[in-house]
C-alpha cells in the first residue's frame, strides 16, 4: 500500500555530519544520542515497519487460534467415543457375567474382544461364555435339571441376545425330551414294582396254602376197628371139600 501521499509536506533536512562509528565500549543509548533527530519520513517508515512486525507477530497466534476450534471439536469427539466405549464395556461385562453366574458348573469363564480407545485404554466390545448343553447319559432326571439351569442362564442378562434366545429354546426342547424319557422310565419302574408286588403276593399265598395241600396229599391212617372185627370173627375151617 502506498502511504507517501498521505503524509504532510515537509522541508528537506539540512545535511548532517556522518555518524561516528561506535566503539566497543559505547552503549546503544549513547550512540542514539549522538545521531541526529529522525525526520517525519523516517518516523513514518519506522511506524510502518513496527506495524509490519506486529502483524507478523500476530499471524502465528491468529493461525493457532483458528486451529483451536478443530482441535476442541476433535477432543469432544474423542470424549464421546470414550464414553460410548465405557458404556459398552460395562454392558458386555455385565451380560457375560450374568450368564456365568447363573450357569454355574455348566458355564465357563467369560472371554472378551477388546477395542483400544483414543485414550489408549482397552474396552470390551463383545464377549462370550461357553455352556455345556449335552444331556446327561442315561439319566433323564439329571438332564431335565441341567436344561432348566441352562435355560435360566441363557435368559439371565437384562437384554438377552438372539443367540441367547436360541440357546434357551434349545435347552427347553431338550428339557421336554427329558420329561418324556423320565415319564417313560417312571412308568416302567411302576410296572416293574407292580410285578414284583404281585410275585411277592403269590409267593405269600403259596406259602399259606402249602400246609393244606400237604394235609390233603397225606394218606389216611388205618382204622383200628377193622382189626378188632377181624379178631372177633370165628376161625375159618381149614378143610376144603372137593365136589365132583
Amino acid at each position: 500500500m502506498q502511504i507517501g501521499n498521505s503524509l504532510p509536506s515537509f522541508a528537506p533536512a539540512p545535511p548532517v555530519a556522518p555518524a561516528r562509528p561506535l566503539s566497543a565500549d559505547v552503549s546503544p543509548d549513547i550512540a542514539r544520542a549522538d545521531q541526529p533527530p529522525a525526520t517525519p519520513m523516517q518516523e513514518a517508515q519506522a511506524d510502518s515497519s513496527a506495524s509490519g512486525r506486529e502483524e507478523a507477530d500476530r499471524s502465528p497466534t491468529d493461525g493457532r487460534a483458528g486451529e483451536s476450534a478443530p482441535s476442541a471439536q476433535q477432543q469432544r469427539l474423542e470424549q464421546l467415543e470414550i464414553a460410548e466405549l465405557s458404556q459398552r464395556d460395562r454392558e458386555v461385562r455385565a451380560h457375560e457375567q450374568a450368564h456365568a453366574a447363573v450357569g454355574g458348573q455348566y458355564a465357563g469363564a467369560p472371554s472378551y474382544s477388546f477395542k483400544r480407545g483414543p485414550d489408549g485404554q482397552r474396552y470390551a466390545v463383545s464377549g462370550e461364555v461357553s455352556i455345556d448343553t449335552a444331556p446327561v447319559p442315561n439319566d433323564p432326571e439329571a438332564t431335565l435339571r441341567k436344561m432348566e439351569v441352562i435355560q435360566r442362564a441363557a435368559l439371565a442378562p437384562a437384554e438377552p441376545s438372539a443367540q441367547d434366545r436360541r440357546l434357551a429354546a434349545q435347552a427347553q426342547a431338550q428339557a421336554v425330551q427329558a420329561r418324556v424319557e423320565l415319564a417313560e422310565l417312571r412308568r416302567e419302574e411302576a410296572v416293574a414294582a407292580a410285578e414284583a408286588r404281585q410275585t411277592r403276593e403269590e409267593a405269600r399265598r403259596g406259602e399259606e396254602q402249602a400246609p393244606a395241600r400237604e394235609r390233603q396229599s397225606r394218606p389216611a391212617a388205618p382204622s383200628l376197628d377193622l382189626y378188632r372185627r377181624l379178631g372177633e370173627s370165628p376161625t375159618p375151617d381149614s378143610r376144603i371139600d372137593l365136589l365132583a
